[in-house]
């Protein structure tokens, strides 16, 4: 999945939801929690109570496509609920993201006019 696939925006939910639900389901918490388009081609991200589980919801053109990841060992580091159910990931962050790594509270870092990540 990392690199595969190209999306003009990702969006992570922030609340967790039942991993019993499938494209259906997921498209409708999309639908009834947010704005947002569900066919725009963006890729939408859920997570399970236990954070140890991703499902990336997506539209390929075709039809959705759905993505299902679950660590072994570890736990995700998900963003807290908090005013908007949904949260703006960069490519490099899902990157991060999808490969355990922490996403929360790390700005880039801008030396000269220069961004570094």
């Amino acid at each position: 999945m990392k690199r595969m696939l190209s999306a003009p925006v990702v969006y992570l939910y922030r609340e967790s939801v039942d991993f019993r639900k499938s494209i259906n389901g997921l498209a409708a918490i999309i639908e009834s929690d947010t704005d947002l388009s569900l066919g725009s081609g963006a890729l939408f991200l859920f997570t399970n109570k236990q954070r140890d589980k991703i499902k990336v919801l997506y539209w390929d053109k075709t039809g959705f496509a759905l993505w299902y990841k679950r660590l072994e060992k570890a736990k995700y580091k998900w963003p807290t609920q908090e005013k908007n159910e949904v949260f703006t990931l960069t490519q490099f962050e899902l990157d991060r993201l999808l490969s355990g790594f922490t996403i929360i509270g790390h700005k880039p870092v801008k030396i000269n006019n220069l961004t570094m990540t």
